[in-house]
């Protein structure tokens, strides 16, 4: 497996506990990522008995692998969610996103976070036209920016478009702080301590390590949902993995970039306890669906010796979130026949903002609190065209995959979720599924879900 930096370069770990015997609460928490945590956070200052469990260590998921930008500017996104959503809704997820910055600039400590400019770039024509285009957006929306051509990057660049005094951080440093916060006022919280079953009639979740938790409400924070439930189909989630190399530099940027053109490229420079790291992300594509992984590494190398000049990769590592068709998060209700069963996934690799907005709009609900969110962010909010043009490509892939499996991969491992055939990922050294995107380790254990059993590798 690959490493990486921020997860090997965070405060010694907390020890949490396994959850043994029968636990009760009013909020049990399915999931450690920041999502988790922060909705802990927020529910248990809001005076709720929260209970967060963890099948693995928390925050060594989506949060500790990725790149640490904490902003709302969140790639070429709000021209799209104008014409889906108007101004108002537009509006809403951007101040949703912005007031998560202006959270996390209050929460981190020294060393944790510092503030930086947030920017999209192009090379092309095409590139520079879609920028002009989210231009307009921002100016609509009324969104602090500016637009140019001037950057720090050391190569020629046709266009930018700045969002204003955004923030990055280290995200397991931040997250650690995060999780002990939460612990002071009150959450639990347990590692090592896998989910078997739920039921949502007697309201009771059954844990791998033989304890059950009895819960007024449930939250999903599990980064893919554990099931397909109703309302929230398993088949409108898309997976997407993308790749992130690290090595080190003498120059700090000031400011941090994506590229809005093909191949898509995420820059940004961490100066941890002194030391200065070029950080460069990209290579997306649909999770399971790369064998030889080790060539998307081997691109981001390339880039960082013929953009940066710089050699002697330190960490690389890669990850994974699932997208909705409309681009905006599931947060909220799962359905109106679940009322205490909630929500939180969706990510599209923003999760650092969107998680901590997304604990907010879980603590209104939960609370019975007013949220501007709450409605843009719903899990059932209508989209119908949207949500079968997703359902069909990924019900498609669905298809494929299970007949292409099996008579092309005979020797490959059977995904325990839903039986699609694994591919083994040369570069992660995994397990991965191409039908909903579990991971599993070379040992045949589950890194990421929806799988919770591990493969017969036998």
């Amino acid at each position: 497996m690959t490493q990486s930096l921020w997860l090997d370069t965070g405060y010694p770990r907390d020890k949490f506990p396994q959850a043994h015997g029968r636990i009760r609460c009013d909020v049990c928490i399915v999931g450690g990522g920041l999502s988790g945590i922060a909705a802990a956070e927020q529910l248990a200052a809001a005076g709720k008995d929260v209970v967060l469990v963890e099948r693995d260590r928390i925050l060594a998921g989506t949060t500790g692998n990725s790149t640490g930008k904490l902003t709302a500017q969140h790639g070429y996104v709000y021209s799209d969610l104008l014409k889906q959503f108007g101004k108002d809704g537009a509006r809403t997820y951007y101040e949703a996103n912005e007031e998560a910055v202006r959270r996390g600039r209050d929460i981190a400590g020294e060393g944790e976070a510092r503030p930086s400019d947030s920017y999209i770039f192009s090379q092309t024509r095409h590139g520079t036209e879609k920028l002009r285009r989210e231009w307009d957006a921002y100016r609509e929306i009324g969104i602090q920016g500016s637009f140019g051509k001037e950057t720090e990057l050391p190569f020629p660049v046709q266009a930018s478009l700045s969002m204003v005094d955004e923030l990055q951080i280290h995200p397991f440093r931040f997250g650690q702080r995060l999780a002990r916060m939460a612990a002071d006022h009150g959450a639990r919280i347990y590692e090592m301590t896998a989910v078997r079953t739920m039921d949502f009639k007697k309201r009771t979740v059954s844990l791998s390590t033989g304890g059950m938790v009895e819960f007024k409400e449930l939250v999903l924070a599990t980064h893919y949902p554990i099931r397909g439930f109703r309302g929230l189909n398993i088949i409108k989630l898309a997976v997407n993995r993308s790749y992130i190399s690290v090595a080190p530099t003498d120059r700090e940027l000031k400011d941090q970039y994506i590229s809005v053109d093909s191949p898509q490229r995420s820059i940004r420079t961490a100066n941890i306890d002194g030391k200065i790291y070029m950080m460069l992300a990209g290579s997306n594509h649909t999770a399971g669906m790369k064998k030889e992984t080790d060539e998307e590494y081997g691109r981001l190398a390339e880039d960082l010796e013929n953009l940066f000049h710089l050699k002697g990769i330190t960490h690389s590592w890669s990850a994974q979130d699932p997208q909705t068709p409309d681009l905006v998060p599931y947060v909220g209700q799962i359905s109106d026949s679940l009322p205490h069963v909630y929500i939180a996934t969706g990510f599209r690799k923003w999760g650092l903002s969107n998680s901590l907005a997304g604990s907010k709009i879980l603590r209104d609900l939960i609370t019975g609190r007013e949220n501007a969110a709450t409605k843009l962010y719903d899990p059932g909010r209508t989209g119908f065209g949207a949500l079968l043009l997703q359902g069909l490509k990924i019900n498609g892939l669905v298809a494929g995959e299970l007949a292409t499996g099996y008579t092309v991969r005979l020797d490959s491992p059977t995904c325990t979720h839903m039986g699609c055939k694994t591919r083994w990922n040369e570069g992660d050294r995994t397990w991965d599924c191409p039908c909903h995107g579990s991971r599993f380790r070379e040992d045949g254990s589950v890194l990421e879900g929806p799988a919770t059993k591990p493969l017969d590798l036998s």
